[in-house]
C-alpha cells in the first residue's frame, strides 16, 4: 500500500492516511476483501504514532469502507456496506465547491477542475 504523509498539509495526519486509503479503493488499487497493513506496521511505515493509524481506521471503519477484525486484521469491506445517502455524499463535495467559488474561481474552472480529478480518482474503478 502507497501512502504518504504531507507535512505542509492542513489535515491531521490521520485524516491524511484515511483519505489515502479511500483513493486507493476508489481506484481500484485496494479491491474487497484485500488486507490493511496492521496498525503498527503502516504507523513504522510512516513514521507516525499507532493511535494516528488506529484513528484512520476506526474513521474508515466508521464509513464502512473497511471492516476490523481485532486479531486478525482489517480488510477493505464490500461496497455494498457503504451505502449512504445521496444528500450525505454531496455534502462533502458542496463543501468543496464553496471554497472554490469563495475562491474566486469560475464556474468554468471549477467544473474543469472537477472533471479532471475526476478522471484521475476513478481511473481504474470499474
Amino acid at each position: 500500500m502507497f501512502l504518504t504523509i504531507d507535512t505542509t498539509d492542513s489535515r491531521p495526519i490521520y485524516q491524511q492516511v484515511a483519505d489515502g486509503v479511500k483513493e486507493l479503493i476508489a481506484r481500484g488499487k485496494l479491491a474487497e476483501g484485500t488486507s490493511l497493513p496492521p496498525v503498527r506496521q503502516l504507523a513504522a511505515d510512516l513514521g507516525v504514532n499507532l493511535n494516528t493509524i488506529a484513528t484512520a481506521y476506526r474513521e474508515l471503519q466508521k464509513d464502512g469502507l473497511i471492516e476490523i477484525k481485532h486479531g486478525s486484521g482489517s480488510v477493505v469491506a464490500s461496497r455494498k456496506n457503504t451505502e449512504r445517502s445521496q444528500e450525505e455524499l454531496l455534502r462533502p463535495l458542496r463543501t468543496a465547491l464553496t471554497e472554490l467559488v469563495l475562491a474566486g474561481l469560475s464556474s468554468s474552472k471549477i467544473l474543469s477542475m472537477v472533471v479532471r480529478e475526476l478522471s484521475t480518482v476513478a481511473k481504474d474503478s470499474k
